[in-house]
């Protein structure tokens, strides 16, 4: 299949109905991009995502024509919270689709990446944004870095 034969997707908001089929997105987006987190980090943090995290942001979905999840962003206080994408979704621009969604409609103007996530990294780059600050830990005290992201202004 060629990318003009890619299917359309659409973006939608997410109610809580699906946040388990959210979290499963999550979860494969995890594992097959975040190289460096532990099987147990996983583990610790999914009943979180569905239980705490979800529930504190807007979200949004990309949805493909059955209506299956694709992808999703959270958004809170003008920061992409977080944004991941089924495995087998990647490279058809859903991704850039949700994070410009994000900062055209939900004022989105910072993001905190994984220093050690090259791929998101050079993504939020190539699409406006810039390193403003490091932090040595995550937000959960873990010893994963993070790069605090800032758009850059035209």
């Amino acid at each position: 299949m060629t990318k003009t034969d890619t299917p359309a997707f659409c973006l939608s908001s997410v109610s809580p109905a699906a946040y388990a089929e959210i979290a499963a997105v999550w979860e494969a987006s995890g594992r097959a991009t975040h190289h460096f987190i532990t099987e147990a980090e996983l583990q610790f943090y999914r009943p979180l995502l569905q239980q705490e995290y979800l529930w504190l942001m807007e979200l949004t979905c990309a949805r493909d024509a059955q209506g299956k999840v694709l992808g999703f962003s959270g958004t809170a206080d003008g920061k992409l919270e977080m944004l991941f994408l089924h495995p087998s979704a990647r490279g058809r621009g859903i991704g850039k689709s949700l994070l410009q969604h994000a900062i055209r409609h939900q004022r989105v103007a910072k993001v905190d990446v994984n220093e050690e996530n090259e791929m998101a990294l050079g993504f939020y780059q190539h699409l406006g944004f810039k390193v403003i600050s490091h932090s040595p830990l995550d937000s959960m005290g873990m010893p994963h870095p993070i790069l605090h992201l800032g758009l850059a202004k035209d």
